[in-house]
């Protein structure tokens, strides 16, 4: 059987409920009919809880009534997408019809594609559906380069995507996957997931959509029994562990929500490789997410460590690929490992890209010159010097408390400055490795990236007025993969041309200068 056939009969067969016709066009399940009914529970769940604490008043039932006619209309249009969605493939490439006013027809080349991505969000599981994504790459909007198939089953999500992978139709014909783990979850990692700060913001702003939904529900906290009591009678006589007491739980919930997403993110995490060179990785509990990425479209790793993750001795793993769409799918894409172990992240490393250590790892990075810790100490005055003005000007014009509040924020920030100063200093580095190019950076999150030398294609120098006084560069190699732009910061100017010369020979020389002896 050619390889065509063999997708076409991935692409349904007669035992499945999503049969082709004469044409060889594909429906989506018709269970995805049960997905968009379920989109109405949640409505009226709401509908319900509010009439049993606030009472059938005409706001409420206003309010909700809107909620569930947009969610009736969010219903429609997918019925519609299932009554209209066709998808086949056919002479060599993969077609995708939808629409019933505007009509689209997208069609992409077998030999084209990039990315082909399994997801399942909780309804989807339910009824045992999945949604196939196969991408061809590229830096745009991903409208125009995704093919997206939103309610097939799950076992025919998975048997399209090993074939559509499969570019020399071998492991077509060798059976099952055999696949090797590279990696998988260690429940003792959940000790980072606390690490994560954005947990804190979460939570403040839950608080503040939550208290802003009820406000227009005409539904105002302050006013239930007990609440306007403590906060409007009392606030200015609350002792000050209060307000300690208020801060640690604000911390202990935002450690919580970090700690559930993390739970729901990378439970299940399993990294796999298979024979066709093609590393997968699959994790989530309630949306099931399944992401591949092709060995030859691999042309590094990225090692992050965030401020409070480092302190613990964790770190993340990123791919730095091509062909993993724009800039937002590919953040979402390329993550290989969750917060775990720094050993584990540079172990792993090493695994994916078939060497014995990390580049990572195995590198001496260059120290950076003495300039570049006197303009990161300047730019931390200069962020700091508009806090205490602003504090200082209100407390000549308003209140003399703040000009107080204002030598306090200077005394406690100048040496704050200094040390997150010379912290992101000594973080600067590069170097090379082999055949990769190491660069170094950052102090609230530090990237330590290795970017296989023969993938860039170009140099991007820039030189501020500060730089030039000082006889430093930026240098940025350009590539088609990842972030498409890794910059060496400050580094002298020689020597910044050398290491361009020395990463990619010949290639930046017809653009420089040469200054004759004598």
């Amino acid at each position: 059987m050619s390889r065509e056939d063999e997708l076409r009969s991935a692409v349904g067969t007669p035992h499945r409920d999503d049969r082709p016709d004469a044409a060889g066009w594909t429906r989506l399940s018709p269970r995805l009919l049960l997905v968009n009914l379920g989109m109405l529970g949640g409505p009226l769940v709401l509908f319900l809880l509010a009439l049993l604490v606030t009472g059938a008043t005409l706001q409420t039932l206003i309010s909700l009534g809107s909620l569930l006619i947009t969610f009736l209309m969010i219903s429609g249009i997918g019925t519609m997408r299932l009554a209209t969605t066709r998808f086949r493939v056919a002479d060599g490439r993969v077609e995708l019809r939808s629409g019933l006013i505007f009509r689209v027809h997208r069609s992409a080349p077998l030999d084209r594609i990039r990315t082909v991505d399994v997801y399942a969000k909780p309804m989807h599981r339910l009824v045992g559906l999945a949604s196939l994504r196969i991408g061809t790459g590229g830096q745009t909007s991903s409208t125009s380069r995704e093919l997206s198939l939103d309610g097939i089953t799950g076992h025919h999500a998975s048997e399209l995507r090993r074939l559509l992978l499969d570019r020399r139709g071998s492991s077509a014909t060798n059976g099952p996957d055999q696949d090797a783990t590279v990696a998988e979850m260690d429940w003792a990692w959940l000790r980072y997931a606390p690490l994560a700060v954005w947990g804190v913001g979460s939570v403040c702003i839950g608080v503040g959509s939550a208290y802003r939904v009820l406000h227009e529900m005409k539904i105002d906290p302050l006013e239930l029994d007990g609440v306007k009591d403590v906060v409007e009678d009392r606030f200015a006589s609350l002792p000050l562990w209060f307000g300690i007491l208020l801060v640690i739980a604000i911390v202990v919930a935002g450690a919580a929500v970090s700690t559930a997403t993390f739970v729901e993110g990378w439970a299940d995490y399993r990294l796999e490789r298979d024979e066709g060179d093609v590393f997968r990785v699959h994790r989530g509990l309630l949306v099931s997410r399944s992401v591949t990425l092709e060995g030859r479209l691999l042309c590094g790793v990225e090692i992050s460590e965030p401020m409070l993750l480092r302190w613990a001795g964790g770190a993340r793993l990123d791919a730095v690929a091509s062909g993993l769409g724009s800039s937002e799918e590919n953040r979402s894409r390329r993550s290989l490992t969750p917060p775990a172990p720094r050993e584990e992240a540079l172990r792993v490393a090493a695994d994916v890209l078939a060497e014995e250590r990390s580049p990572t790892e195995s590198t001496d990075l260059v120290r950076h010159p003495h300039a570049a810790l006197r303009r990161r100490i300047v730019r931390g005055f200069v962020a700091l010097a508009p806090v205490v003005a602003a504090q200082l000007g209100l407390g000549v014009w308003l209140a003399p408390v703040l000009v107080r509040s204002a030598l306090i924020s200077a005394l406690i920030g100048l040496p704050v400055v200094i040390a997150l100063a010379n912290d992101a200093y000594h973080a600067l580095g590069h170097g090379l490795c082999d055949r990769y190019l190491v660069v170094r950076a950052g102090t609230f999150t530090r990237r330590t990236t290795a970017l296989q030398r023969d993938r860039v294609i170009g140099w991007k120098i820039t030189r501020s007025a500060f730089q030039r006084r000082n006889d430093l560069l930026t240098l940025g190699a350009i590539t088609a993969a990842g972030d498409g732009c890794y910059k060496v910061r400050d580094v002298p100017l020689g020597e910044g041309i050398a290491l361009a010369e020395d990463v990619v020979p010949d290639l930046l020389g017809p653009f420089v200068e040469r200054v004759p002896r004598g």
